[in-house]
């Protein structure tokens, strides 16, 4: 399952009906891993803040240039460690690779296929299609927090974060307007993600899981 779950599952009924939500929310996909520590995990003095929706990309990266009418913010602290640092890094871009394809209405836009192999792709085309089919898209700010980050000895590594989606909300793109609704538990999302450096140096996302309003997330 991918970013915003529950407004996947929406856009799957009418677009009418998914205009009534927000970006807010997700299902239980992964109430098995609810017990996972985030709060405190590998904490750094330097924060990583990105408020802005675009930005330089790193070397050798696709550039994802995102309107301005979408804005994120990590609280990501850096680790030290240059390969923890580095899935940090990589999936900073996933996310925002994500939401590109969603601007772009493309369900197999490059930007997000350079950071998502196997099931984690198939899961995002779908995910973005939806978007596609209904005319949506997405507006607003968004911030990730809280990720706790381990790497194997065997090239594999996972990344866990929370997201606030209290200010993000689904955008009609035949009448421009967004739905905006109240901040609920829903609105606080925790994410696990598996990944594999790849022969490019990329931290790329394999398997992604979430769940809404889960307590380690909330403000």
């Amino acid at each position: 399952m991918n970013r915003r779950p529950t407004l996947l599952a929406a856009l799957t009924l009418t677009a009418a009906a998914a205009l009534t939500l927000s970006a807010c929310g997700s299902d239980d996909s992964s109430k098995g891993k609810d017990n996972d520590k985030i709060a405190g995990a590998d904490t750094g003095s330097e924060a990583s803040a990105s408020p802005t929706a675009s930005g330089p990309a790193p070397a050798g990266r696709p550039k994802i240039d995102l309107p301005s009418d979408l804005s994120y913010t990590f609280d990501w602290p850096k680790t030290g460690d240059k390969e923890k640092d580095a899935i940090l890094a990589d999936g900073e871009q996933s996310i925002k690779a994500v939401d590109l394809a969603i601007v772009n209405q493309n369900a197999l836009d490059k930007p997000y296929l350079y950071y998502y192999e196997g099931e984690a792709a198939a899961g995002t085309q779908k995910f973005v299609q939806n978007y596609v089919d209904h005319k949506a898209a997405i507006t607003g700010a968004y911030r990730f927090y809280a990720p706790q980050v381990a790497v194997g000895k065997d090239g594999t590594g996972s990344l866990s974060y929370c997201e606030d989606q209290g200010k993000a909300y689904v955008k009609d793109l035949k009448t421009k307007k967004a739905k905006k609704t109240e901040v609920t538990a829903k609105s606080y999302v925790i994410y696990h993600t598996s990944l594999k450096k790849n022969d490019k140096g990329v931290w790329v996302i394999q398997k992604i899981v979430s769940q809404s309003g889960s307590p380690k997330c909330q403000p």
